[in-house]
């Protein structure tokens, strides 16, 4: 076996990325409803659509659907058809997971500072999870995946950025104490990405 053979990367099975991307998009879901339960605000699109949930009522799986959607035009034209399709499945999942866990979970105490760091850490590794099997939630983190392939920029910095921006502009909506616990959040979350995806370091494709 040449270094060429052995150094090659091995691709992921069709099979290896849906159990992925189900797992993924579970533990994101989790994520979700435990910061839902929390008042808590998470980053990227899935915080765009808890913001708009705490301020409007609708619910959260059906803005972060349509949230999304804008978003595969781009995910098209720089990720191909492959990723788009991925990325829609995971987000379409996330949304009918995150309504089945509301009704299948309750807390009868749910502690913020807990939940601030155990929801983003739910939510970072399920975004691991999705990102190795080439599959993002839509939104920002097509952005993020783009830029990391194209410049080597670490999608977990870019999207603690874009998070942090998001979590300023909800200082009218939530309380300042959840707001606070919600920047640690998306610093668990971006923090979970930065460390453990990085190019070079994990070599399964898809």
């Amino acid at each position: 076996m040449s270094v060429e053979t052995a150094t090659r990367p091995e691709r992921h099975s069709a099979y290896e990325d849906a159990i992925a991307i189900v797992v993924g998009t579970m533990f994101m879901a989790l994520g979700v409803v435990i910061y839902t339960k929390a008042v808590l605000l998470a980053g990227s699109t899935a915080g765009l659509a808890l913001l708009l949930q705490y301020a409007s009522g609708i619910g959260f799986w059906w803005l972060f659907f349509a949230i999304n959607l804008p978003f595969y035009v781009l995910a098209v034209r720089k990720l191909g058809w492959a990723f788009t399709l991925r990325t829609f499945a995971a987000v379409t999942l996330v949304s009918i997971f995150t309504r089945l866990t509301s009704d299948l979970v309750s807390f009868s105490h749910l502690d913020p500072l807990y939940a601030a760091v155990m929801g983003g850490a739910l939510s970072g590794t399920g975004l691991l999870i999705l990102f190795r099997h080439r599959t993002g939630l839509g939104g920002i983190n097509v952005l993020a995946i783009y830029l990391q392939d194209r410049f080597g920029i670490r999608a977990g910095y870019f999207q603690l950025a874009v998070d942090l921006a998001i979590l300023a502009a909800a200082v009218f909506v939530i309380p300042l104490d959840r707001l606070a616990l919600s920047v640690l959040g998306a610093v668990v979350v971006n923090m979970t990405l930065a460390i453990n995806h990085r190019p070079g370091r994990y070599l399964g494709v898809t």
